[in-house]
């Protein structure tokens, strides 16, 4: 059982307890997924209370280019030749009770995932969790100046009533899955409901996206029914966008494609952007 690779060292009452989790790794673009977890942890003064040790679930050392190979190494910093840092994935819960709720921040694992998965689900027990979330995010027809649209897949079908009163809308997907799609598929089998949310954010804009971060914020504690001040951090987001306007400005063929963009997502109409599609791609930037 991969269970016992989970070190519980703090306690939580919760009562049908909820958790949402963000990873690192495939669906975490413009930093949403683990961005989202992070803010909630500092804004909900979370405390940590229990982790997966990595050992088992990690390639560190990997073949292949330098550009492939170091990211999936350790971290570490060295400091006029004294190593000062050495950081293995950190995969932890944070329990925030007074909001009936852990978060949950890690890494994508690269091996074992039914035994990641089992070490989740005996938390979820231990704790009587009974609803998991994870938010996500991947790159979409979607312009900067809107906030991103949100898709999710439910372990059961009774679930979609609700998630439809939230504004979601449903995924259509086939290709290659993640471990939230695996750990929805098993979640029946441990009494526990999951939705997996994903964010589509704009395909054009790289690293982290501030703007997208507090949108999802924002709705992920609306769905939870939680309270959280995110004035500080839309402010950083107003002036991201600012900045990022002002840049695709100075690129006439960008600043087209963002305006056709705009009024696509105005109006719901996704299938008929197929020009701006290859463009990205011819841009290097794929959306699959």
């Amino acid at each position: 059982m991969g269970s016992d690779k989970l070190r519980v060292y703090g306690e939580a009452e919760l009562k049908d307890g909820r958790l949402l989790m963000g990873l690192s790794g495939w669906m975490d673009g413009a930093e949403v997924s683990t961005g989202t977890i992070k803010v909630l942890i500092d804004k909900l003064h979370a405390q940590r209370i229990a982790e997966i040790d990595h050992q088992g679930f990690y390639v560190y050392n990997f073949p292949g280019a330098m550009e492939v190979a170091s990211l999936l190494r350790p971290h570490c910093k060295i400091h006029k030749g004294i190593i000062r840092e050495f950081e293995f994935p950190d995969n932890a819960f944070f329990a925030a009770e007074n909001e009936n709720l852990v978060l949950f921040a890690g890494k994508e694992p690269n091996m074992n995932w039914a035994d990641y998965g089992d070490c989740l689900f005996a938390l979820c027990e231990q704790l009587h969790i009974k609803s998991v979330y994870f938010i996500g995010s991947v790159a979409g027809l979607v312009p900067h100046t809107r906030d991103p649209m949100l898709f999710c897949s439910v372990s059961d079908a009774q679930m979609k009533p609700r998630f439809e009163s939230y504004g979601m809308k449903f995924s259509d997907y086939e290709g290659p899955a993640s471990i939230i799609t695996y750990l929805t598929t098993v979640a029946k089998e441990h009494n526990v409901e999951m939705a997996s949310i994903v964010a589509t954010i704009p395909a054009y804009v790289q690293g982290a996206n501030p703007k997208c971060i507090v949108a999802a914020t924002r709705r992920m504690a609306g769905m939870l029914g939680i309270h959280v001040d995110l004035d500080d951090l839309q402010a950083s987001a107003d002036e991201f966008e600012k900045k990022l306007t002002e840049i695709v400005q100075e690129q006439p063929e960008l600043a087209e494609n963002v305006v056709k963009l705009e009024q696509d997502y105005d109006n719901e109409i996704f299938s008929e952007m197929g020009d701006l599609k290859h463009w990205l791609h011819q841009k290097g930037i794929r959306l699959d």
